[in-house]
């Protein structure tokens, strides 16, 4: 594609997905690791992952998410008008003042193809760093753990439409790429109670149609200027290696939260950009806070 984004180790798009990578059947309905728990904090009241939990164990009742969080009956959520878009819960601080990034040194961090069994580990990596990040979620995936869906909203992490199928909606006709995105725009409400305003194009495949359908439908196209391969190499120092090689302030991250090599990697990349003054948003704050639909990003 024209002008693509730059990437960790090979300059355009995403390339063509290899057997058990990003795309492949196989590894959609792969299993990771079981879930590491993260122990209790004395600070429980603000601690991310105990808020979550009290999030998760309240949907076992009827409600809906409202601004404020999950409202825990139909009485009470008679109460709060539900949300409309599945962005992040608040704004990062530091100080107490919102991040600006067009003076911070801000980088996005993004996950595609969830949730699957390692989406829990990486949710507990963040939490205990206190990073919020974007998910890009598959909606077939979204639909079978509506539960990873909530914990990753609870969790402040911004939801967004990255198919249904994994198709290639650059080259899909009309009623193919309106069922994929308006089939993962019902699991997601379904799930949290809002629906995405941003989408990632499958293998960054855009182009005029799907550019009008998603102006139509008000989702703005999310590519990315840095990519490690993870879908194809599996090995985490690779990983690591390949982002802090690449990455620069404003960037937006490409990773896939559906491989365990790429969350082991994980912990290591968020200390070393934190040690280099990196400031972690999700792609909507990134680009100040509104996002045209239709439109295309990729770097600030």
């Amino acid at each position: 594609m024209p002008n693509g984004p730059r990437t960790g180790a090979v300059e355009g798009s995403k390339a063509p997905p290899v057997p058990g990578g990003m795309g492949d059947p196989s590894a959609a309905s792969g299993h990771g690791p079981e879930a590491s728990q993260v122990k209790a904090r004395a600070n429980a009241g603000s601690d991310p992952y105990v808020v979550t939990q009290r999030v998760l164990r309240a949907f076992d009742t009827p409600g809906v998410m409202g601004p404020a969080g999950l409202v825990e009956s139909p009485k009470q959520a008679d109460l709060v008008e539900s949300p409309k878009h599945a962005g992040p819960a608040e704004s990062p601080k530091q100080g107490g003042t919102a991040v600006d990034c067009a003076r911070a040194k801000c980088v996005a961090l993004t996950f595609d193809d969830g949730p699957m069994e390692s989406t829990p580990k990486l949710l507990d990596i963040l939490a205990a760093r206190r990073v919020r990040a974007t998910f890009f979620l598959i909606g077939k995936n979204a639909a079978e753990r509506p539960e990873l869906v909530r914990r990753e909203y609870a969790a402040g992490h911004e939801i967004a439409n990255h198919s249904y199928t994994h198709a290639d909606l650059g080259h899909a006709p009309e009623e193919k790429v309106d069922a994929e995105l308006t089939g993962t725009q019902e699991a997601i409400r379904r799930a949290i109670g809002m629906t995405p305003v941003l989408l990632r194009p499958p293998y960054g495949s855009t182009g005029k149609r799907l550019t009008s359908i998603t102006r139509r439908m008000g989702l703005a196209q999310v590519l990315w200027t840095v990519d490690p391969l993870d879908w194809a190499v599996r090995d985490s120092r690779s990983v690591e290696r390949r982002v802090m090689r690449s990455v620069r302030p404003g960037d937006v991250v490409l990773m896939h939260d559906i491989h365990p090599t790429t969350v082991a990697a994980v912990p290591k990349i968020l200390d070393r950009l934190e040690e280099e003054g990196y400031v972690f948003v999700t792609v909507t704050e990134l680009f100040g806070g509104t996002m045209t639909p239709g439109k295309v990003y990729a770097q600030r």
